[in-house]
């Protein structure tokens, strides 16, 4: 008899799946826009109006994909990119 898989609780921070696409795409096309920006993740709670568990996995995000970078001050910027 095979068990069946556990579910964990959906965290109640998770945004519905298009919400979280179309922000995260957002976020970047700012990102994109302005490449001179750098925020922290309080500043980008504002500036895109998100709450920070999401900006927090949002702009994770950006990082793990190698748009974004954080300084050693904690400020999200563009990667540069190689000429």
């Amino acid at each position: 008899m095979l068990a069946e898989p556990t579910r964990s609780r959906r965290s109640p921070y998770r945004m519905p799946d298009s919400v979280w696409r179309a922000t995260l795409a957002r976020v970047r096309a700012e990102f994109a826009e302005m490449p001179c920006i750098s925020v922290t993740p309080e500043k980008a709670c504002a500036l895109f109006g998100v709450t920070k568990p999401a900006i927090n996995w949002i702009l994770q995000r950006l990082v793990s994909d190698g748009f974004l970078t954080r300084t050693e001050q904690g400020e999200y910027v563009r990667r540069q990119q190689a000429p």
